[in-house]
């Protein structure tokens, strides 16, 4: 099959004819429908944060169809039509056990060599290993992942539309109503109005916040960002983002940084009111304090 493949920091995506073994227990063979560009894949690629040995292939916010089943996996069928996620389980660990499978022990382990849950690889090119980028690597025609970080979606939702909520839609919706628990009646501010900070407002506005200030430096995204249900905008690159939220509500509730830049952290900082509270979710480089 062909997959983009990374050989290293800096290294430019090359499409290659590359192997792919069958799934294994546990295990599902899915054919890549969609993929998103997230800023994790980016951070792989310039280095901002070391995620993924190499040579690998990246990709991780992605949709597909299953055509195979490894042995002994239930609750899929072929022809199921799956959104791929980077937080699978095994089920067994303390984490899991105690009803925390998003910090599942083993995923992070199979992540941090580049593998599957028994740490190795399904991937190769001439005999040479390849590494899975966050057990998914969905830059390619198709991937073997954990059946558990595979969600069955109906069939009816478009495809390309569903590869964003494994990720950036997850990652914005749940900062607003599993980390923050934003209340009803709140005042938030959004710094970062990409792909997860547009989710960020869409999830604001559901938990019923009344003031919602979305903040970028695009024009384009800040429309975007009204049209989801943001009440305010504000051009951080032609105005005091901090004096501009004050102006608004006096300070905020919720500050959610969506950039993961240590300047827009401060600003954001700057617009929590006294009992308010920052919510960092943008990956910081390595090394950030």
């Amino acid at each position: 099959m062909k997959a983009a493949v990374l050989d290293g920091v800096g290294s430019k995506f090359e499409i290659r004819e590359v192997d792919l073994d069958k799934p294994k227990t546990g295990e599902l063979l899915v054919k890549v429908a969609a993929s998103g560009l997230c800023a994790s894949d980016l951070n792989a690629v310039d280095g901002k944060r070391k995620l993924v040995p190499f040579p690998a292939v990246i990709g991780h916010e992605a949709s597909g169809v299953v055509v195979e089943i490894g042995a002994d996996t239930a609750g899929f069928t072929v022809g199921d039509h799956v959104i791929m996620s980077i937080v699978p389980n095994c089920g067994t660990c303390d984490y899991c056990e105690s009803g925390r499978p998003n910090y599942c022990s083993s995923a992070g382990k199979a992540m941090s060599v580049g593998g599957l849950f028994d740490g190795t690889s399904r991937l190769s090119q001439n005999g040479e290993k390849l590494h899975h980028f966050l057990t998914v690597a969905s830059f390619a025609e198709y991937v073997v992942v954990p059946a558990s970080g595979a969600v069955v979606i109906p069939k009816e939702m478009p495809l390309d539309r569903a590869a964003l909520i494994s990720c950036a839609v997850l990652t914005g919706y749940g900062a607003v109503m599993n980390t923050a628990a934003v209340k009803a009646g709140s005042r938030v501010a959004v710094f970062g109005c990409g792909g997860v900070g547009l989710n960020i407002v869409q999830g604001a506005r559901l938990a019923g916040a009344t003031t919602i200030i979305a903040i970028d430096v695009t024009e384009e995204k800040l429309a975007l960002a009204l049209t989801v249900g943001a009440t305010h905008a504000i051009n951080a690159s032609t105005s005091d983002p901090v004096a501009e939220v004050k102006k608004i509500c006096g300070g905020v509730d919720y500050a959610f940084e969506a950039l993961g830049r240590e300047s827009t952290i401060q600003q954001a900082w700057g617009t929590v009111d006294v009992d308010g509270g920052l919510i960092l979710v943008g990956l910081l480089k390595n090394g950030a304090t």
